[in-house]
């Protein structure tokens, strides 16, 4: 039997269910691997051992309740779990202890999941990297110089290196994706307002950039366990008005078409990226797909509403936070707001061109259910690249990331296999609400490639 850490979420519950294995083994065997290997990714920042360890006692006595009972499951350090603070990274916020959990922790552990851990983030989620001066630096487990993404790379890292099967980050402009892509794991950004977002901590409601294109998500080493947690994640509370009720299941994809987009705006690809993009065409390709290729519409333009809505919130943000982060992310921040300044349209000009390119999208998925572009036009830099390199990286690396948030996207990231030793991927886009078959077609990705194997060296 492989180790416990190495099975995936769904499998872990059908064990459990079964007898086969206790929760109390499963959670012990999490936070032995903690213990292993966490010394040298520091992915997880606190571990909940003595709570893990008493609720999956709980759990051993009582009938299963759940699809995930007994599951261990980690959570970001920016989510509320009832008991431990949401520090965003910052020492300042080392007291804000959650007085209760954020709806999606809830869901998860209403069907049964065990938070054993926290997770490691940038300095309030802004960074396409994983470091801050509180918790310190996440390493890549494929390659300890490299970065994990961000600004989910503590869960993505603890979920590759085995630390975690299941667990929960967010999104307003590929903190899911991203690590998912460095990590070899799967990351789903849900439609947004799917997922319900809600907080014990100030500013309640957060800035309107949040509102139009934060969402939280699962993250996981395989799509079946994705596609679970979306399920137990799905709906609206009452905490957050924006959520709403639709159902996951559209019905079936009606043309089984795959568009392949790989165009850049900012210089080609590396050969890298376009082979893991090869590689998922042909997957799509032998499970019965046509594939084609085309441009993503005004692409360039995405970019620049994306980064113009962003930019009029960093001004609050700077403001009230900026002391308190480390001077180089101020600088790289400033550079959104003067690159989107330069720009020349004004905020409401913004507004009206994001539901407009919506439209543009729209039109788009009209023709191919599914559209599959690259994560990164390059394989994970070193770490703290974005902040040597400044804004013209974090144009280039955020790219392809930034349609799904700003339109309102579901966006799948999968691996695609290795390339010298280090993961490559692609990410799935369907229409709103369509999220089912960003799931249906990564699924097939899925069993054509496979998942990824534990890092070497771990």
């Amino acid at each position: 039997m492989n180790e416990l850490f190495d099975i995936t979420a769904l499998e872990l519950a059908a064990m459990i269910r079964r007898r086969e294995v206790s929760s109390r083994e499963v959670v012990a065997a999490h936070l032995a691997r903690i213990e292993q290997v966490n010394p040298a990714i520091n992915a997880v920042t606190v571990v909940l051992a003595d709570e893990a360890m008493a609720a999956a006692a709980a759990a051993d006595a009582t009938e299963p309740v759940g699809a995930l009972h007994g599951v261990p499951i980690t959570v970001k350090e920016n989510i509320d779990v009832a008991g431990s603070a949401t520090t965003e990274a910052l020492a300042a916020f080392a007291d804000n202890v959650a007085s209760v959990d954020a709806a999606i922790v809830a869901r998860l552990r209403a069907a049964g999941a065990i938070p054993i851990g926290r997770t490691n983030l940038p300095e309030v989620g802004l960074r396409s990297d994983t470091s801050n001066a509180f918790r310190g630096r996440t390493a890549n487990p494929w390659n300890l110089a490299l970065t994990p993404g961000g600004s989910s790379g503590g869960e993505g890292a603890a979920i590759a290196s085995r630390m975690s099967p299941l667990g929960l980050g967010n999104d307003i402009g590929g903190s899911l994706r991203s690590p998912a892509y460095c990590n070899g794991i799967v990351g789903l950004r849900p439609t947004m307002h799917r997922v319900p977002t809600t907080s014990t901590q100030p500013p309640f409601d957060g800035p309107l950039c949040g509102q139009m294109m934060a969402t939280d998500g699962p993250m996981a080493r395989s799509v079946a366990d994705v596609s679970l947690a979306l399920a137990l994640l799905n709906g609206a509370d009452p905490n957050d008005p924006l959520s709403v009720d639709v159902a996951i299941d559209r019905g079936p994809i009606t043309r089984r078409v795959a568009a392949i987009a790989s165009n850049s705006f900012d210089g080609p690809n590396h050969p890298a990226v376009i082979q893991g993009l090869r590689r998922a065409a042909d997957a799509l390709t032998a499970d019965g797909w046509e594939i084609e290729e085309i441009e993503l519409p005004e692409f360039r333009q995405v970019f620049d509403v994306w980064n113009r809505l962003m930019a009029d919130d960093l001004h609050g943000l700077l403001a009230a936070l900026g002391p308190l982060l480390d001077p180089r992310l101020v600088e790289n921040l400033t550079g959104h707001i003067t690159a989107a300044d330069a720009h020349g349209m004004p905020p409401g000009g913004a507004f009206i061109e994001r539901r407009r390119l919506m439209r543009v999208w729209t039109e788009m998925f009209a023709r191919y259910p599914v559209v599959v572009t690259p994560v990164f036009p390059d394989p994970p830099r070193p770490s703290d690249t974005d902040l040597t390199e400044g804004f013209p990286f974090l144009v280039r690396v955020l790219q392809y990331l930034t349609p799904a948030p700003l339109l309102g996207l579901p966006a799948l990231a999968l691996p695609t296999g290795l390339i010298d030793g280090i993961p490559t991927g692609v990410q799935i886009h369907a229409d709103r609400w369509n999220d089912a078959w960003c799931i249906q077609a990564g699924a097939a990705v899925e069993r054509q490639l496979g998942t990824l194997p534990i890092p070497t060296g771990l």
